[in-house]
């Protein structure tokens, strides 16, 4: 995957396969350790010891239609070939926790991506879902969630054409608020 928001997609797509109806997913810049460390946490069903000792391994899933399961894995090689590091903690009826630091000025990092959409598309796929958005940088910080907006607009669904641009465009701001000038690919 060459955008560090697919790989948020392809684990939150995860989380509400575990049945999560809360996916937290913080983003922090941080200037002097050069990182940028993306946290994904669910409260879905959670992993038995020996699935999540096991769910690196391209040949390991859960799914039934295809005997393998690249998401994780692939985020995993992503986060190594940039400099990083990559982890993942599970705890069984409880949720899990993906912890992914890439080197941000490393010539591998892929880019931050359409991070907007895959948040507001998530958020409008699944409206029994709290999805949460944090971004962090110094002492800049912005925070997005779903289940907030929801409440705000009443009878309103987030899937609703005008709301989804609305929220994309929202989220973009905050993007480019917290990270432009952090990251290279962020012209805010």
């Amino acid at each position: 995957m060459r955008e560090i928001a697919l790989h948020i997609l392809d684990i939150m797509q995860n989380s509400t396969a575990a049945q999560a109806n809360m996916i937290r997913v913080s983003i922090t810049a941080d200037p002097k350790a050069d990182t940028l460390t993306i946290t994904i946490e669910d409260n879905g069903c959670g992993m038995d010891s020996e699935l999540l000792a096991s769910v690196t391994d391209p040949f390991s899933t859960t799914r039934k239609t295809r005997r393998i399961g690249l998401g994780i894995p692939l985020m995993k090689a992503s986060c190594e070939r940039s400099g990083g590091s990559f982890e993942i903690t599970s705890q069984k009826s409880i949720g899990t926790t993906v912890t992914a630091v890439y080197e941000t000025d490393h010539i591998d990092r892929p880019v931050l991506g359409d991070l907007a959409g895959v948040i507001t598309d998530m958020a409008a796929s699944w409206p029994g879902v709290d999805i949460q958005l944090r971004l962090m940088y110094q002492a800049k910080q912005f925070e997005f969630s779903s289940g907030e907006a929801a409440r705000m607009l009443g009878e309103v669904p987030l899937s609703e054409y005008s709301v989804v641009k609305w929220l994309r465009e929202y989220i973009n701001e905050g993007i480019n608020e917290i990270f432009g000038g952090v990251l290279s690919e962020i012209l805010g």
